[in-house]
């Protein structure tokens, strides 16, 4: 093998490679990514759960297949001043050269390497936009839960359905959904990605230049593929949950409040709520005032009042912080409203301009 390329090129590819590699000590070839010069050049890396190809413009003087440890290869590149970078097989070996640079890296026997082909392999798929579908991914994927022992719960839910695009997720204490009308092609598709699965995406579309990409699904896997680029993943074989049934369609108290003033009132509950990262909401549109209060008997204890237009009934109700703030920084309005429906019920944040994103979250029952 003898390939020629920029050095820049080469290690935007190895970067998106290396998220994705194997950790299996059983099986050594996983922690490498493959390198494979053909009609062009490719870089190519999976876990068994989720596999990544992505192929490098560049000058292919020789042809040729080698496998070689990620993080080895990675710091290899990061550590040569030169522009240009040619790789070569040198005694099945890779030999890397660069301006007066020369690093003769081990390589691992590639012949066990898996086969990332799909069975979607030319199968044509939904067009979306990147920033569309990388904004649906980003709106929800904190309210999955980390865990897979439901697997549906640590999914990110995708529909397409007549062109709209929605995304949602939830650990069973709060739920995130976004929705994006005439987004991508008019076709009907259902997909859970795993929670893993959909921040690597995100991290993906975040990191090519590509304005549209395609997302093809079964019932198995996900492929995503955009220009010289490839990914695939598994999904999760499970129903998500009905979550429309449990939003509330009415609500018995509302606030509307500027969402920077929301977002200090909760950094300052943060710090004086303990360990429980418990805040309380006393909301009595009577008398105006919308209140915060947090303690701790290690601590101590605040208690801070915001401006808010208020209508509806007077209520106490307590939040874990996190929670509550989580969906905060995804609001692109200055100002947000909080539906109550009543104690112990969920509370409903959205925004006050954009009514494409709901966040529903859970009260204490403490």
């Amino acid at each position: 093998m003898h390939f020629t390329v920029t050095k820049e090129k080469l290690q935007n590819a190895v970067v998106l490679a290396e998220r994705v590699v194997g950790k299996k000590e059983s099986l050594p070839v996983l922690s490498c990514v493959l390198l494979s010069a053909n009609k062009d050049f490719s870089v190519r890396a999976t876990n068994l759960e989720a596999g990544i190809e992505v192929h490098v413009p560049g000058d292919v003087g020789e042809k040729g297949v080698v496998a070689v440890p990620v993080s080895v290869f990675s710091q290899t590149l990061r550590a040569i001043a030169g522009d240009k970078v040619s790789l070569k097989v040198e005694s099945e070996n890779l030999l890397v050269e660069s301006r007066g640079s020369k690093t003769l890296i081990k390589a691992i026997p590639h012949g066990e390497f898996p086969d990332l082909s799909s069975s979607e392999k030319g199968k044509y798929g939904v067009n979306i936009h990147r920033q569309t579908l990388l904004q649906a991914l980003q709106a929800v994927s904190y309210a999955a839960s980390p865990s897979m022992i439901r697997p549906e719960l640590g999914s990110v839910f995708v529909s397409i359905k007549n062109g709209a695009l929605i995304t949602a997720a939830t650990d069973s204490f709060r739920l995130a959904e976004k929705t994006f009308l005439k987004a991508a092609d008019d076709d009907d598709k259902e997909v859970l990605i795993p929670l893993k699965h959909a921040l690597e995406v995100s991290h993906i579309l975040e990191r090519i230049p590509d304005e549209q990409i395609s997302l093809i699904a079964d019932e198995s896997q996900l492929v995503l593929r955009a220009s010289g680029l490839e990914y695939v993943s598994r999904v999760v074989e499970a129903s998500f949950p009905n979550y429309k049934e449990i939003v509330p369609k009415t609500f018995t108290t509302e606030a509307t409040l500027l969402k920077a003033d929301l977002i200090e009132m909760l950094r300052k509950a943060r710090v004086f709520s303990g360990s429980e990262q418990k805040v309380g909401l006393h909301v009595y549109p009577k008398k105006k005032i919308f209140d915060a209060t947090a303690q701790s008997a290690a601590i101590g204890e605040m208690s801070d009042s915001i401006d808010a237009a208020l209508s509806g009934e007077d209520i106490d109700i307590n939040f874990n912080i996190a929670y509550l703030s989580d969906c905060l920084p995804l609001i692109q309005s200055e100002s947000v409203t909080l539906g109550f429906s009543g104690g112990g019920k969920p509370l409903v944040i959205r925004s006050a301009s954009d009514l494409t994103f709901t966040y529903l979250v859970m009260p204490l029952n403490r």
